[in-house]
């Protein structure tokens, strides 16, 4: 969409000061102003009384003309009132960006939908951007219903493609997030609880399914159609990695059957790639690869203690063990200390492509500290730990978000053409 064109400066250095798409010619005290008809009629009511068609009636070169003795004659006081006008334009500009300074420090999810809408219009990127991290921070770890109502669809995609998305727990959890959205979107009416949502969506697209012929998934139809722009940038290849996610997402129907075979086809020969091919992991640091790739995941640890987890999913035989104690986050490639309900890759070395973020917020959904280690590649021996972060206690503050993005294999190799 084009930018809607309503800020003060673009008014006042475009229309005033360029003259641009004039209609009307002021000339006083030696100047001559190419203003507009329909701000004047604003600025003064004097446009709009009996005189009105005799001023804009007197043309030069097909464009109405108004001169300094016509305005001693019927309007002495227009010029104050234009000047005025001037001041006036000049203020609104810094007011606004008053009032985008405001909107960044009370962002929350009542106000974030409002402030990224009225940001587009008055040109406040800065607010935008603003908005954005606060989405992209907290969409999925506080969610919420009011919010999800209110997010648009081409904010939504926004959020779903971005690598920065800090999601709890696994990829999957993105999956049912859009579900319960997409349902809101469908039936704005709705007002239960979050805890309700996602069994009431359920119940809802199974209801349509009923309504569709056995091989037409729900975005495929006239209702979900609206929504494939967004489901579209779901990274299902983290998804279908893990059997029951990829039971639920058949059962539900949503996604065309065609998106799913061609990421399982993706799947198949990335794991042969691994396990044939000697296939060790990434290389080199490939941020593009990274941002649009990588698997997304997080874990929230309400207090201070030690905690030891994995993440769900098959991980092409890389069985990692993360570990936070004494401060410290630790990656540990488990191949015979730990058991593992997955297969595990006996290669000698093996590396991974990450990014660590720790988050700590406020109860408006503010970041009060955070930490990343940047995209960095790690290469382990067999049962290899290494420490990734080694936290100041003066920046922890409990409950701290864990947010990671992993890359477990190297790019596939596109044939040349």
């Amino acid at each position: 969409r084009k930018k809607l064109k309503s800020t003060s400066k673009y008014i006042y250095q475009t229309l005033f000061l360029n003259g641009e798409n004039s209609d009307i010619k002021i000339c006083a005290l030696g100047e001559e102003w190419n203003l507009h008809k329909i701000y004047l009629c604003q600025v003064s009511g004097f446009f709009l009384t009996r005189n009105r068609n005799c001023i804009f009636n007197t043309r030069i070169s097909g464009k109405c003309c108004v001169t300094w003795d016509f305005f001693l004659f019927f309007f002495p006081s227009f010029l104050t009132s234009l000047f005025l006008c001037m001041q006036i334009v000049k203020q609104l500009d810094g007011l606004i960006q008053q009032c985008g300074e405001t909107m960044k420090e009370t962002i929350n999810a009542k106000t974030v939908c409002g402030y990224y809408n009225a940001a587009g219009t008055y040109g406040l990127d800065s607010v935008k951007k603003k908005c954005l991290e606060w989405l992209l921070n907290n969409l999925m770890t506080h969610q919420s219903v009011e919010l999800f109502k209110e997010l648009s669809i081409n904010l939504m995609k926004q959020l779903i493609s971005s690598s920065n998305l800090f999601v709890m727990q696994v990829e999957m959890d993105v999956y049912t997030a859009l579900k319960k959205w997409m349902f809101l979107q469908l039936v704005p009416s709705w007002n239960g609880s979050l805890k309700q949502l996602l069994t009431e969506a359920d119940a809802w697209f199974a209801k349509r399914r009923k309504d569709f012929e056995d091989d037409i998934a729900f975005l495929e139809s006239e209702q979900g159609n609206a929504f494939v722009s967004v489901f579209t940038h779901l990274r299902l290849q983290y998804i279908i990695s893990d059997l029951v996610s990829a039971k639920i997402v058949e059962k539900d129907s949503l996604i065309p059957s065609e998106w799913l075979s061609s990421v399982y086809k993706q799947q198949w020969f990335a794991m042969l790639r691994a396990e044939q091919d000697s296939d060790i992991g990434p290389q080199e640091i490939n941020k593009e690869e990274l941002e649009g790739n990588s698997m997304r995941c997080g874990r929230k640890l309400a207090k201070d203690g030690d905690y030891c987890w994995r993440w769900t999913g098959f991980n092409f035989g890389f069985d990692l063990l993360v570990t936070y104690t004494n401060r410290y986050i630790i990656f540990k490639r488990n191949t015979l200390n730990q058991p593992c309900s997955g297969s595990v890759s006996l290669q000698p070395r093996r590396s991974i492509a990450f990014r660590l973020r720790l988050v700590s917020f406020d109860s408006s959904g503010k970041i009060i500290c955070s930490r990343t280690t940047g995209y960095q590649i790690l290469t382990f021996e067999k049962d290899q730990e290494q420490v990734v972060m080694n936290l100041d206690s003066r920046l922890l503050i409990f409950p701290l978000y864990v947010c990671c993005n992993f890359l477990y294999t190297s790019p596939e190799k596109k044939a040349d053409s």
